[in-house]
């Protein structure tokens, strides 16, 4: 499952250790390569009008589709939006693309949460990482 995306609201009452409140982890992977990032940068309208319920469903979802990797997302006080999924090939970015509550998901953005936003499909061939005290991981410098 993918890490709970947190609303504005959220992000400025949110304490560490909070119960009931979600835990800010990441980054996800690194994954072996050659794999695929969806980029989706947005800015949101003001207003949450169901957009936390329609997201927290979208990350059970997403989480559902053959060659779905992981999620990092993350969200500023003002209303701009990142998040990056990992697929591990395009017949799974196309099967996410193409999920019916998923289209409808995007249409209600479209027409209520986003005052403008931006994708961006990539093919990553390189990917590593680090984690302090475990050195690094995948094919890194």
């Amino acid at each position: 499952m993918t890490d709970h995306v947190l609303t504005d609201d959220e992000l400025t009452e949110y304490e560490p250790g909070d119960r009931g409140r979600p835990e800010v982890v990441g980054p996800v992977g690194p994954f072996e390569p050659p794999y695929y990032s969806v980029v989706f940068t947005a800015l949101r309208t003001d207003g949450d009008h169901g957009y936390g319920e329609t997201a927290q469903r979208m990350d059970e979802l997403v989480a559902q589709v053959p060659g779905f990797l992981g999620a990092d997302s993350a969200r500023t006080p003002g209303g701009l939006g990142i998040t990056v999924a990992y697929f591990r090939d395009l017949d799974a970015v196309k099967a996410w693309r193409d999920a019916p509550e998923h289209r409808e998901a995007r249409k209600r953005g479209r027409e209520e949460w986003y005052e403008r936003y931006v994708v961006h499909v990539a093919k990553v061939e390189r990917s590593y990482g680090q984690e302090r005290g475990a050195g690094v991981a995948g094919g890194g410098e």
